[in-house]
Formats: structure tokens, C-alpha cells, sequence
């Protein structure tokens, strides 16, 4: 099993796609967010996923470069259904007022031929605080991350190894949610810019953290690695480095500063 990482960016990133990611399991995929636009096919073109062996898809919440990509595959996968090369269902999971946003923008953006297969074959699924589910060989539960912004949520996943992974949105750590994060296996975390350029980028006004911000909430918690995103993205070339030495001085486990496209082996 492996996670895919198809962006890295945040909300206006132009060097790099938007923040959204791909876990495969060597058969099918469950993709995590869309990114802000159609750029989701370049970047599923890419990493060589097939849109047809997507059967699950996560929205943490409704910030346009998170949902609206959600709308263009909702468009992509129903063309497919249609023309009889998709198997089964397609199942969207979003909280009650992203599927809400979801199915309005759906209804006024999409053919009715499309629309007619949203609420049958694609499932809006909203999930709840604590609700499970189960696929992929993955058992998941969603909860509220207490985002200070827009309602957003995030999943913690037992992956068939027994290692845990948890994904917290864009939004910084919260102690609501210290009992999924807390010694967990892998922690995706935002972090929009260094510590060191706070100033520049002033991610607090922004209700977002800093490199050595989550990696220092990580070491408290135990994490054993982490994976950094949702960055700005003036200096891609040496980016890696650059996080990585950051999180470094206050995190002692594995770090990982991807690039759009990197895969990391679960």
C-alpha cells in the first residue's frame, strides 16, 4: 500500500497542484480531496491512476481548492458509468454541510445525465464525529478536526499493516482530536510555510502553522512520521530541504516533505 501525493500546494499555489493525495493499494484508490480545478486529471494522468479504479473519495471541507476538483470527477466518473466502464458505486464521504455545498454546486454546474446518477451510483455519504467505515482493507474513522475556520474534517485509518495513519485537513492540531493523532504511525499535517518566514507569509492570521510548528505538536505527541503539505511555494527546489531541516530541530522521527507525485511506501 502506498500514498500517492498528487499536491502539495495551498489555496494559490501555481508551481504546484493543490493539496490532495491518493492511497492505493495496488487495485483500487481512495483519493483525499481534488484540488481547486481539472488539474486533478493532469495530476491522476501522471501518477498513472486510472479515474476508474477510484471508488472512494474523502472531502475534509468546502475551501475551493479542496471541493472543486470534487465536482470534476464527480463529472469524469459519471461520463464513465455511462459509457459502461466503471464497475460498481463511487462513494463521496463529507460532513452534513460539505455535501450540502456539494450537491448544490453539482446541481448547477452539471448535465442532467450526470446529476441523474448522484444518489445512486455516486453516493454522497455524510459521515458524522466519530462515524467508521471500512474499505481498502483500511478501517476509518472521520472526525471533526475543530477547525477555527470553515467546518472541516479528517480520518484516521488502520491500514492492513496495523499501522496508523492520520490525516488532519489543512487546518493546524487540535487537542480535540489528540485521541487519533496521539502515537499514531503516520501524521499528514499542514504546514504553510517556515517558522523563520512567519513574517512574510503570516500563516497565524491564516489559522495555519509552520514547519517547526506541527513538528514540534508531533514530537508531543509521539508521531513516528510525519508528512508535511499545503505549503507555500516560492522556492519548490529546495523545499525538501529546507522543511525537513526545520522540522528537524524539534522532531526526532521521520520526516517527509513530498513533491507533487511522490509516493510513499505505507
Amino acid at each position: 500500500m502506498e500514498l500517492i501525493m498528487l499536491g502539495t500546494g495551498h489555496a494559490t499555489a501555481t508551481k504546484c497542484y493543490n493539496t490532495c493525495f491518493v492511497i492505493h493499494d495496488g487495485t483500487e484508490c481512495f483519493l483525499v480531496d481534488a484540488g481547486g480545478g481539472n488539474g486533478i486529471f493532469n495530476q491522476l494522468d501522471a501518477a498513472g491512476v486510472d479515474c476508474a479504479t477510484i471508488r472512494h473519495l474523502f472531502v475534509t471541507h468546502r475551501h475551493t481548492d479542496h471541493l472543486l476538483g470534487v465536482v470534476w470527477m464527480v463529472r469524469k466518473i459519471a461520463m464513465l458509468m455511462l459509457g459502461d466502464t466503471y464497475q460498481g458505486d463511487f462513494t463521496i464521504y463529507c460532513h452534513a454541510e460539505l455535501a450540502e455545498a456539494l450537491q448544490t454546486i453539482c446541481s448547477l454546474t452539471l448535465a442532467g445525465g450526470y446529476m441523474r446518477l448522484v444518489g445512486t451510483r455516486i453516493v454522497l455519504r455524510v459521515v458524522d464525529d466519530g462515524e467508521q467505515a471500512a474499505f481498502l482493507g483500511m478501517g476509518l474513522t472521520f472526525f471533526d478536526t475543530g477547525s477555527s475556520k470553515d467546518k472541516q474534517y479528517g480520518f484516521s485509518a488502520c491500514l492492513p499493516t496495523g499501522r496508523r495513519l492520520v490525516c488532519l485537513g489543512d487546518e493546524p492540531y487540535n487537542p480535540v482530536a489528540r485521541q487519533y493523532v496521539e502515537g499514531c504511525d503516520w501524521l499528514l499535517a499542514e504546514a504553510f510555510c517556515l517558522y523563520e518566514d512567519r513574517e512574510m507569509f503570516r500563516p497565524y492570521e491564516k489559522h495555519h502553522s509552520t514547519a517547526r510548528d506541527a513538528a514540534a505538536i508531533a514530537a508531543s505527541l509521539r508521531v513516528k512520521n510525519l508528512i508535511l503539505y499545503h505549503t507555500e511555494d516560492t522556492r519548490l527546489s529546495d523545499r525538501k530541504e529546507r522543511y525537513t531541516a526545520e522540522a528537524g530541530t524539534v522532531f526526532s522521527g521521520n520526516i517527509f516533505v513530498p513533491d507533487d507525485l511522490e509516493r510513499i511506501g505505507l
